[in-house]
C-alpha cells in the first residue's frame, strides 16, 4: 500500500469522524458531502485544504448534543 501525504491522511481522519458521528444522528448528509467532492483533482490542495476546514467546522456543529436533524 502506498504511503498516504499528510492531505490524504486529514481526510481520512474526518471521513472516520464522520462515520462515528452517523451512529449518533437520525439523518446524515456526511457521504453525500463526500460524494459531492469526489472531483475534485488530488493536487489542487487550496481546494482540499478548504473542504477539510469547512467539513471539520460542519461535523463540530453537527456533533453538538442540541442539533438532531441534519438536511
Amino acid at each position: 500500500m502506498a504511503r498516504l501525504s499528510g492531505l490524504q491522511r486529514d481526510v481520512l481522519s474526518l471521513y472516520r469522524k464522520c462515520l462515528r458521528e452517523i451512529r449518533n444522528k437520525p439523518e446524515t448528509v456526511y457521504r453525500a458531502e463526500f460524494q459531492k467532492h469526489l472531483s475534485v483533482n488530488k493536487k489542487d490542495f487550496s481546494t482540499i485544504e478548504y473542504l477539510l476546514r469547512k467539513g471539520n467546522r460542519q461535523l463540530e456543529l453537527y456533533a453538538t448534543p442540541g442539533i438532531r436533524n441534519i438536511r
